[in-house]
């Protein structure tokens, strides 16, 4: 039932603005302001309780997410017009808040795929893998060919074929970050727990050689694992029935593997956050962090990523490392990126989107101080590059991009098996072969979008739901997808086209 509701909220009894919970009219009236609002302020947006000088700090969340551009008169809305970036670099604490977690009462399980590496998979999928753009085509083709012939209805406990192609591979560098970080990726998807078998498919003559992917290491622990390029096969129509048999043989053994009960330190998530607006960090982001809270207890691991999207709250990442030297990696990636961005004609702070923009955020500060929410309080582990295989169990961060694609997909390559996704606005994706929750930050949008949203975060502004009690739901939710339920996304069909591997370098 829907509870008499506050117009505003104030997160942080240092906070100098206030949230709108409601699109609000000129001349309104609400707690929190000793004068009537100056103008409409849509929801999500923020609205200053006080004069703000120019050249002012602007305190959301108790933290800097910058300074007024112009003065800022009490009751005004506060967003692109009159709030910039500003001086925003905080003092480095490392280790300083690291606050372990308190064991949970109970042990929890999940019905999983064991896997020959020690690893658990929360689905049963076989891969075809490519090298290189120019055998994506030819990897469609065998995964459409082997749904219409049918007899992958035999096999109750496979979940069925994912191609996984993409746009490099070629006209690269052999021997620069580019190409390693490539490699990772398409090594980390081949020995990903969701899978349990992979046939690798080249062309033939491209930079990323299948020989190399093959003989830098075993691929899989469990042997099935097969791979062939396309001019050696013969061509497209030999490669398409060769790819068959292999997927079938491949198919015999995947079968064999079914569900069994597996402790929570076999889970490990991604943390994610795209189409964010100015619920973000009020609502689901804090509330994924209460879950990822839960499951670091029961011995789980979750992924925090998106560096361009943490940038001006890593100091909140860095006081929870466990030691100075995790906290230091955290510093180094946020100056490689200021240097990578640079060299590309990038800034750091050209972030927020329109769209992040239009649900209230205005700088990329008060937009990364609402995503670390994501990560809970846990101990901050370890810190990974893109697509490293992740060794470490607890909460742990991984550098990524914020384009969210590239970001699971460095995630997965990592070994998630599962993937958490708050939204504001209202993202659609999904990232076969790890199945994807989708957290809706409001209300509203959620009851627009319902078919794609698989939780109501918005009822804890709506509804009065407790952060508490909202992680405990969404904690729950990761088990029961884990164990097989289907995620919004899984029953839409999405996977097959958010495979994108980070592309650095020149293109040649």
């Amino acid at each position: 039932m829907a509870i008499d509701l506050p117009l505003t909220i104030r997160l942080n009894p240092d906070d100098n603005v206030i949230i709108a919970l409601a699109d609000l009219a000129p001349g309104a009236s609400v707690a929190g302001l000793d004068v009537p609002l100056g103008g409409a302020v849509a929801r999500g947006h923020k609205i200053a309780t006080r004069l703000i000088a120019e050249g002012e700090k602007v305190i959301r969340y108790g933290q800097t997410i910058g300074v007024a551009s112009v003065a800022i008169a009490p009751g005004e809305h506060v967003h692109v017009h009159n709030l910039g970036m500003g001086g925003h670099a905080e003092a480095q604490e490392f280790s300083t808040e690291v606050r372990p977690l308190s064991s949970p009462c109970e042990q929890r399980h999940f019905l999983g795929y064991h896997r020959a590496d020690g690893s658990v998979g929360t689905r049963n999928y076989l891969g075809i893998l490519t090298s290189v753009n120019c055998s994506g085509s030819v990897a469609r083709f065998i995964a459409e060919a082997a749904e219409k012939q049918g007899w992958l209805d035999q096999f109750e406990n496979i979940d069925g074929v994912v191609p996984i192609v993409h746009g490099a591979g070629c006209g690269m560098s052999g021997s620069d970050e580019g190409y390693d970080t490539l490699f990772r990726t398409l090594q980390g998807y081949a020995r990903n727990p969701n899978f349990a078998g992979i046939l690798l498919l080249g062309l033939g003559c491209e930079v990323m050689q299948v020989p190399d992917l093959v003989g830098r290491g075993r691929m899989r622990a469990d042997g099935n694992f097969r791979y062939m390029t396309i001019q050696q096969t013969g061509g497209t129509r030999k490669t398409i029935e060769r790819g068959l048999e292999v997927l079938k043989e491949m198919a015999v053994a995947a079968n064999m593997i079914t569900r069994s009960p597996a402790g929570l330190e076999h889970l490990m998530i991604g943390l994610q956050c795209g189409g964010s607006d100015g619920y973000s960090g009020i609502t689901a982001n804090p509330a994924l962090g209460a879950a990822s809270d839960l499951l670091v207890a029961h011995g789980g691991t979750t992924i925090l990523s998106e560096t361009s999207e943490i940038y001006g709250a890593e100091h909140l990442l860095t006081r929870r490392a466990v030691t100075p030297e995790v906290g230091a990696r955290i510093v180094e990636r946020i100056h490689w990126w200021e240097e990578y961005a640079a060299r590309n004609g990038g800034e750091m702070d050209n972030n927020p989107s329109p769209g992040n923009k239009k649900g209230g955020l205005t700088t990329i500060l008060e937009k990364s101080l609402g995503a670390v929410a994501k990560g809970g309080t846990a101990p901050l582990t370890q810190v990974y590059k893109y697509a490293e295989p992740i060794t470490e169990r607890g909460f742990v961060f991984m550098d990524s991009p914020g384009y969210d694609p590239c970001s699971v997909t460095g995630q997965i390559a990592s070994g998630a098996n599962l993937v958490a996704f708050t939204t504001g606005r209202g993202s659609v994706s999904g990232y076969k072969p790890t199945p994807c929750i989708k957290l809706a930050t409001n209300s509203e949008m959620y009851g627009r979008m319902a078919d794609d949203m698989d939780i109501n975060c918005g009822d804890i502004i709506s509804d009065g739901v407790s952060l508490e009690a909202k992680g405990r739901e969404i904690f729950e939710l990761f088990l029961r997808v884990a164990s097989g339920e289907e995620t919004k996304s899984e029953q839409l069909g999405f996977g097959g086209a958010e495979f994108v591997p980070w592309q650095m370098g020149a293109v040649m």
